[in-house]
């Protein structure tokens, strides 16, 4: 056989072995899930399970304000705008490692200005020329073992999970601005409790004033009562510390300096909505966390099978094509050369290196898989550890409301025997300082049960689901992931 009918034949062939890809293919592995959750037994919801999914989650809040906060997130916090410069840069390696699939060609020109004689001539001249050198070169790397393929497959699933980052950095950040939203409002709370704390206290200065006016009690009295006013005014002015700090927070989140959002003094509302829970299967596809961690083995068991290719032939085919002449387009009587050939390497001795990196990347995807599982666990603990909040905070809440209705009654009960001179004064300030602690402990259990809530639904992923990454044909487009 002649030696071009066999280069012709094995170009032929070789780009038919480009089917062939080694190392394991992909399957999830197995996580541990539940069947139902332990904190929901015995509490029935209100709400059907999916519930969050009709609406950005913030929503279920029914709170203005905090839509307009909670969309700015997306659009200007620099947290989120990292994650997406991210994804985009996770993009561009896709594109890049498909490129590696195509042949690559350039183009060359030169001009080389050349001359000959002998030093004095007759004429004192010597000849000279000019010669112009284009050229094309192109090579071609076939992807027989399908390495390029398992890079591509690779990067695709390090896009998706830059994809799955984003979304989780969305989520976080907008979470955060709401539970910083909910503890402004309860220093908002806290003030009007202590602004009516305050007229009351008056009033029992009033009564202790004319007491004392009056002659039936001591001056020790009068200073109790002054001196319980003046802590009152000094608390509810401590509230603008924690209150203002929030309000920066909150602009931050949004992207802007914290000079530029004012907002309006507001108090927290009365008890947050139910949140609805899904089945725990459903968790593994609604938290970003969990799919990021999951496409990060994917990636990586693509990584195995770039590092078994190794152990195999690569072949490639090159090609050039050549023209030289004295003018440089169009060649007249150009002097024109070609060449096209095939090529194979195929390691033989390197000390164990190809090796050691696939044992690398095995021992990479193990790492993987057990972060995966150990975020599932992480992510069912959340739930579980939200849901028990809020179920004991609940029940907690109406004891404590109990308490301020009997410690009001106590207060109105005191101060009219103080009147009468039949108890001391003391007792009516151990009333009030009871009724003072009974509501600030009513409002803390309130403002955790709101922040409860939002871990909660974040716990959840608010709404999100795995459906949303981009699949490899739209990441092949460069398209964006879908966004709730």
């Amino acid at each position: 056989m002649k030696r071009s009918t066999a280069i012709s034949l094995m170009m032929t062939a070789l780009p038919m072995l480009t089917s062939c890809t080694v190392g394991p293919d992909y399957v999830r592995p197995a996580a541990p899930v539940p069947t139902a959750f332990k904190e929901l037994k015995g509490w029935k919801q209100a709400t059907p399970s999916d519930g969050i999914d009709h609406g950005p989650w913030w929503t279920v809040y029914h709170d203005a304000t905090l839509d307009g906060l909670l969309r700015q997130v997306e659009l200007s916090n620099q947290t989120v705008a990292a994650s997406a410069a991210g994804y985009e840069q996770a993009q561009a390696l896709i594109r890049e490692a498909q490129a590696n699939q195509l042949p690559a060609v350039s183009a060359s020109d030169t001009a080389t200005r050349s001359g000959s004689g002998a030093g004095q001539s007759a004429l004192g001249k010597t000849s000279a020329k000019t010669t112009f050198v284009s050229g094309v070169t192109g090579s071609w790397d076939l992807d027989v073992w399908g390495k390029i393929r398992r890079q591509v497959e690779g990067s695709e699933a390090a896009a998706q999970v830059s994809a799955a980052d984003l979304a989780n950095a969305k989520l976080s950040a907008q979470a955060q601005l709401a539970i910083a939203y909910f503890n402004l409002r309860a220093e908002d709370s806290l003030r009007d409790i202590l602004h009516s704390t305050i007229s009351d206290y008056e009033k029992t200065l009033e009564i202790t004033q004319n007491q004392y006016n009056g002659g039936t009690v001591s001056k020790a009295d009068l200073i109790t009562a002054q001196n319980q006013l003046l802590t009152a005014r000094a608390q509810e002015l401590a509230t603008d510390v924690p209150r203002q700090q929030y309000e920066h927070a909150i602009a931050i989140l949004t992207g802007k300096p914290p000079s530029e959002l004012t907002l309006p003094r507001r108090v927290l509302g009365q008890l947050p909505p139910k949140v609805p829970v899904s089945l725990p299967s459903t968790l593994l596809e609604r938290r970003p966390d969990i799919a990021a961690a999951e496409r990060l083995m994917q990636e990586q068991n693509a990584q195995i099978g770039v590092a078994t290719a190794a152990f195999y032939p690569d072949f490639s085919l090159s090609t050039a094509f050549q023209f030289s002449g004295p003018n440089a387009f169009p060649f007249t009587a150009a002097q024109q050369i070609w060449s096209l050939g095939a090529a194979a390497n195929e390691p033989l001795l390197d000390g164990g290196l190809h090796s050691a990196q696939l044992d690398a990347a095995r021992a990479t995807y193990d790492q993987t898989v057990a972060t995966y599982r150990q975020t599932v666990l992480s992510a069912f603990g959340q739930v579980e550890d939200y849901l028990v909040a809020i179920k004991v905070e609940t029940q907690e809440l109406a004891l404590q409301e109990q308490a301020i209705k009997s410690a009001r009654e106590a207060v109105d009960v005191y101060l009219n025997q103080y009147r009468a001179g039949t108890v001391p004064f003391t007792t009516v300030v151990t009333a009030e300082a009871t009724l003072l602690s009974d509501q600030e402990a009513a409002l803390t259990t309130r403002q955790n049960l709101f922040v409860a809530s939002v871990n909660l639904i974040e716990a959840l992923g608010g709404g999100w689901n795995s459906a949303q990454l981009p699949s490899a044909e739209a990441l092949a487009k460069g398209l964006a992931p879908t966004s709730k």
